[in-house]
């Protein structure tokens, strides 16, 4: 019997895959630019080939994973303001199977009640335009996305005087709708919570 690589595995096989292809040691010959001689004399055809070679990589591995039922899952951990919450993210480079999705949907309860916790107190902001602008909403607000979403992440961005937590709010694959791909079937909106006075600036 062959061996399965596990979640772990498949991270370091892609970010191994993703560094050769960067380098140029990968490269899908085949892949063409647009084809409209406009538009491709702005594009190189070295990058195009290297991007396409990873992706068709990482749909092997996504593939891969289906096949072998291997979880997109990682653990992660975030401590703020004294709290600490240990919750379930999709790796970026890998897909949610049905049963983490199952899982990220069971988890959602507990991360918003960290959430709510920890930006006790500070201005909420809901991000649009693809994150360019920002708008002050409340939390009946937050409220209403909630009940509209099936999953949850949050993670932080500070310095010494500045505090960012943001409350991603989804719905179908992580991946796709961290890269609003397929915006029907996925998608997410973005909570920012920052202390009075301040603006987003993730």
């Amino acid at each position: 019997m062959s061996k399965v690589y596990n979640t772990q595995e498949l991270i370091q096989i892609l970010a191994d895959e993703r560094r050769a292809c960067l380098l140029g040691q990968r490269l899908n010959l085949a892949a063409k630019a647009s084809g409209s001689p406009l538009i491709d004399k702005y594009l190189r055809s070295d990058g195009i080939r290297k991007f396409t070679a990873y992706q068709d990589f990482k749909a092997a591995v996504h593939r891969y994973q289906r096949e072998h039922r291997v979880s997109g899952i990682v653990w992660r951990q975030l401590t703020l303001k004294g709290k600490t919450l240990h919750y379930p993210e999709v790796d970026t480079q890998l897909i949610a199977l049905v049963s983490d999705l199952e899982t990220l949907k069971a988890v959602k309860a507990s991360i918003l009640a960290f959430w709510y916790e920890v930006t006790a107190g500070m201005e909420l902001y809901l991000s649009f335009n693809n994150g360019k602008d920002h708008q002050l909403i409340t939390p009946a607000d937050v409220d209403r996305i909630i009940q509209r979403t099936e999953w949850a992440s949050v993670c932080k961005w500070e310095n010494s005087n500045f505090l960012e937590i943001i409350l991603q709010l989804g719905w179908g694959q992580p991946a796709e709708a961290a890269y609003k791909r397929k915006w029907s079937a996925s998608g997410s909106e973005y909570i920012h919570a920052v202390n009075p006075g301040n603006r987003p600036i993730c």
